[in-house]
């Protein structure tokens, strides 16, 4: 019988939801683990921890991907915010020794098609696929009113495990450790606001607007267009660093808050990291913004990552080893006893 669908005109179409849906199972199938005892439907997804561990210990963590959404939806691109926020979420559990387990996402907006919540999740299964993690569900949220027509925001929930004798805390870290970084992709997920702003993408223009201004191939990006520079996805480290976890007396994700923010997190209250901006390349992204946005140096490093995306304090006797695993690592500065700030960026 055609009755009409309220529903439907309040701006939530359960038909299309229930094609979704049914298309689910397969894409989280993509994103699977021997442990995951459930498929998408039931109302919780289940894994199996198993024996293969003397004494686990958790780690658990939630992120965005902030307002990189825009750009992602100007150029039609929402493939790539599963890779986000795979990466920006394995880094993170990282940090503490922790391998991915499993993750579920959360996208909510509003009149997205069938295509685009498809393709969100299925970037999301490529990503975790190649983490080795599992994508044991998640939700999808249809809330008119609360997002604009053809907006969206996502969001992910990672679960990994480390055992309890082998978790980074930082209070391995003591004065005399090396810091070595290691580059980021650009700017990952992190300072998305103030980089629209400095480049004048998509405040209050219209999508196909923002979409030509990211054809732009700035000099400074060397024949690279802005858009293809902006969507660099944040980049995993999981896979670099854990072969050589036993060697790492601390680990700092640089996201949200640069340097001053998040490699404090890493030390106990009495050290502090003596960082030389100079010792790597800032990448020409960073320059392009600072140079567009007039913003002041120091404002840069508290804001971005600036070229490394993560910072790992060893032992000296350890930095070889590190080297040969590592090729790309560079020294960026060493541990001190602390006197003062947690945080002294020298070259500024």
């Amino acid at each position: 019988m055609n009755v009409p669908r309220r529903y439907a005109e309040a701006g939530v179409d359960l038909v299309s939801r229930h094609a979704f849906a049914r298309g689910l199972p397969a894409i989280l199938g993509q994103a699977r683990r021997p442990e995951v005892l459930s498929d998408a439907g039931p109302f919780s997804g289940l894994f199996q921890l198993g024996q293969g561990y003397r004494d686990p210990v958790l780690a658990a963590s939630a992120d965005g991907i902030g307002t990189k959404v825009k750009a992602n939806l100007a150029l039609d691109r929402l493939d790539l915010c599963g890779w986000d926020i795979v990466g920006h979420s394995v880094n993170d559990i990282l940090t503490c020794g922790a391998r991915p387990l499993f993750l579920l996402d959360y996208i909510a907006g509003s009149g997205l098609t069938t295509d685009q919540k498809t393709s969100l999740v299925e970037g999301v299964a490529r990503a975790c696929a190649a983490a080795g993690c599992a994508l044991l569900g998640g939700e999808t949220a249809d809330m008119p009113g609360v997002y604009a027509e053809g907006e969206f925001d996502v969001a992910g929930f990672i679960v990994g495990v480390v055992e309890r004798d082998s978790i980074i805390d930082g209070s391995a870290v003591t004065p005399g450790d090396v810091l070595l970084g290691i580059p980021s992709s650009g700017l990952h997920t992190n300072g998305f606001s103030l980089a629209r702003k400095a480049l004048n993408l998509g405040l209050d223009e219209p999508r196909k607007e923002t979409a030509r201004r990211l054809e732009e191939r700035p000099t400074a990006l060397g024949g690279q267009s802005l858009g293809e520079a902006i969507l660099a996805t944040h980049r995993p480290y999981h896979d670099l660093v854990l072969p050589v976890i036993g060697k790492v007396h601390g680990i700092a994700h640089i996201t949200g808050g640069g340097f001053n923010e998040n490699v404090p997190r890493m030390l106990r209250d009495n050290v502090a990291a003596v960082i030389d901006t100079d010792a790597w390349p800032v990448l020409p992204l960073f320059r392009l913004i600072q140079q567009r946005g007039e913003i002041e140096t120091v404002e840069m490093y508290e804001v971005f990552n600036m070229g490394l995306g993560l910072v790992l304090a060893v032992a000296p006797a350890d930095v070889p080893a590190i080297r040969d695993a590592i090729p790309e690592v560079l020294e960026v500065g060493a541990v001190v006893e602390r006197t003062g700030p947690a945080v002294v960026l020298t070259g500024l």
